[in-house]
């Protein structure tokens, strides 16, 4: 019988190991990048053309490679990082492996000029899919260019599975951001299409963020900074209010080299619980300083990925550092223990008096005086009131605001009784969140922004649907600065955006003027409902993958219900139910919740012994 097993060509070894490394023309742009920082560069200028599958360059200012060098940095498992074993437990610098040039040169067209310092002409090498087409001295600058062409021209298969241009910039672009934050002391240019992304200069890292994200952020970072003997901690935080409902913007750093840990990121969850809506995210970029010996980098080909010797430690002083930072700021709230809080009001006049001096909501106005009223005296009294009347109405226990008891009639006095026997009966509204309606076989409760939801949801992919959509002019257009990843989707999708009934125009890069919108939109904020958007379009895409039409459908509807449920009026509330069960589906919101639930009066007899 024949031996079957066999060695592999080097050419096809190379592939392999290319679709480990090389995934999408950002896993270039990130190896690259990090080969530059560990050149020692302080410039680095990355081109790209069409999302990277035409060209990816990156120049740099570093300290070049010889001849020999440049022809062993295309071989596998050749680095200058690694010498001993002992060295990948000592490790500060980004690529180390030695398979980033080697696997990138296996799928694409590659051109590489370096020059030193010490020397008076550089290197030029092409290489197409493994194989050194050319070799020669070249005039370069000192520093080293590298230009990789068409990728995965000689694997289409793998080139037919990349996604469409917007979606593969914008994982350039978080590669970047992820870089250029690691490196804020070096100057970074981004040019996309020949168009200027990024001008970054050289600073602080405060500057940098600034630079990325915006001047919006200016606003919202508090510096976090501890250290202990084995762990030093620092960055920044964002305060609560600037939480977004996307995942986007949080960054770790372990000795400078960007991490994913979800065990680290609860860790800085917890510090902010009990200041975040729910399903919200703060933004935070935070570095942290330890013994290389204590963390084990290599556990994934993308080294994004890490293990520590003792996860409980770091995750604590995480925790303590960013809490600290909060606190400092005093965003934090500050909680007596050894006070009642339920109780604290009616036993310190000088606690009241501070609380109405300093408050600026007037719904504190009618508890100004309230420590000059004696609410224990005469306390059987309120148990009288209650004997002489079977049911108190809420008007009248809420309309107590001062020593004087004023009683409201209420309007079901005024209804006609057979009003309750009718299939149709009233309407009324619980908590300003619910209807509820009496049926022939009992009572449905309609959860109002559920309701509403769904309604919108059918409204809008009619629109998308007619290309139409209704639009409201703004008497006041408003100017929305979006970072590049927010302006580079809004692009991808504008025409979409505009069919719901959204009208703006661009100016100049990353700001837009928003001159309309939708109908149901007109008395709101139109810049706050805009990024909204932008936000649940996002999280929708990133946690349940929809189409693009559906997902803007879904994003604006939920976003528009719960502002319009805030005020919703009476005769609103009774128009509501119609336009509901006129729905395709009535019963669910686009995202499977209950839009209604109903109550047979067989049930409701069931809870009380008759």
């Amino acid at each position: 019988m024949e031996d079957i097993i066999n060695l592999l060509p080097d050419s096809i070894a190379n592939q392999i190991a290319a679709g480990e490394v090389v995934q999408r023309p950002a896993s270039v742009v990130k190896e690259l990048l990090e080969n530059s920082i560990d050149a020692g560069a302080t410039e680095i200028k990355l081109i790209i053309k069409d999302a990277g599958k035409t060209l990816i360059q990156v120049t740099d200012n570093g300290k070049g490679m010889s001849l020999t060098d440049a022809r062993m940095s295309f071989e596998r498992h050749a680095t200058s990082k690694i010498r001993t074993a002992e060295d990948l437990f000592k490790i500060r610098t980004m690529g180390f492996r030695g398979e980033a040039l080697a696997s990138i040169a296996a799928v694409a067209q590659v051109e590489l000029k370096t020059k030193r310092s010490l020397d008076e002409l550089g290197t030029l090498l092409q290489i197409e899919a493994s194989d050194i087409k050319k070799q020669e001295p070249a005039v370069a600058k000192e520093g080293t260019s590298i230009s990789v062409k068409n990728l995965f021209y000689n694997v289409p298969a793998r080139r037919n599975f990349l996604k469409s241009n917007p979606v593969e910039v914008r994982h350039i672009t978080d590669e970047f951001h992820r870089v250029a934050l690691a490196n804020p002391e070096i100057a970074f240019t981004f040019i996309n299409n020949d168009l200027e992304q990024y001008v970054l200069e050289e600073g602080k890292l405060s500057k940098r963020i600034v630079q990325l994200f915006g001047k919006n952020y200016q606003q919202q970072l508090i510096p976090c900074e501890e250290e202990t003997p084995h762990v030093k901690v620092k960055g920044y935080v964002g305060k609560p209010e600037f939480s977004k409902k996307t995942r986007g913007e949080q960054f770790f750093f372990i000795n400078g080299r960007y991490i994913k840990s979800g065990y680290l990121n609860h860790a800085v969850s917890t510090a902010f619980q009990g200041l975040l809506k729910d399903e919200y995210f703060p933004f935070y970029v935070l570095f942290v300083e330890m013994d290389p010996l204590h963390v084990d980098i290599n556990v994934h080909p993308t080294k994004t990925e890490v293990k520590f010797d003792d996860d409980r430690m770091l995750y604590g002083v995480i925790n303590s550092a960013v809490k600290q930072a909060l606190g400092s700021f005093n965003v934090t709230p500050s909680l007596d223990f050894d006070t009642d809080v339920n109780f604290a009001q009616f036993t310190s006049g000088r606690f009241t008096e501070e609380r109405t001096n300093s408050s600026k909501d007037n719904n504190y106005a009618q508890f100004k005086n309230i420590e000059k009223r004696d609410h224990a005296k005469n306390w059987e009294s309120l148990y009288d009131f209650a004997k002489q009347e079977d049911i108190i109405p809420d008007e009248q226990i809420n309309a107590e605001s001062s020593e004087t008891v004023v009683t409201f009639k209420s309007r079901m006095d005024d209804e006609e009784p057979t009003m309750e026997h009718e299939s149709g009966g009233k309407t009324f509204r619980l908590h300003a969140k619910y209807l509820i309606k009496q049926m022939k076989s009992g009572m449905t409760i309609i959860d109002e922004k559920a309701a509403f939801e769904r309604i919108l949801y059918e409204r809008y992919e009619t629109r998308l649907s007619n290309e139409i959509g209704g639009s409201q002019s703004s008497l006041f257009p408003q100017q929305v600065s979006l970072n590049p990843s927010d302006y580079s989707l809004v692009m991808d999708i504008k025409d979409e955006i505009r069919q719901l009934g959204f009208e703006f125009e661009e100016m100049g890069q990353q700001m837009i003027v928003i001159q309309g919108v939708p109908a149901e939109l007109s008395n709101c904020n139109e810049k706050e409902v805009f990024e909204e958007l932008l936000e649940q379009y996002k999280f929708n895409k990133k946690e349940l993958g929809l189409g693009q039409k559906e997902n803007l459908c879904r994003s604006l509807a939920k976003r528009t219900a719960a502002i319009k449920c805030r005020n919703l009026n009476d005769q609103e509330a009774e128009h509501l139910i119609d336009q509901l069960f006129a729905c395709k589906q009535p019963n669910y919101t686009p995202d499977g919740q209950p839009t209604y639930k109903l109550i047979s009066l067989d049930k409701i007899k069931s809870w009380f012994s008759t």
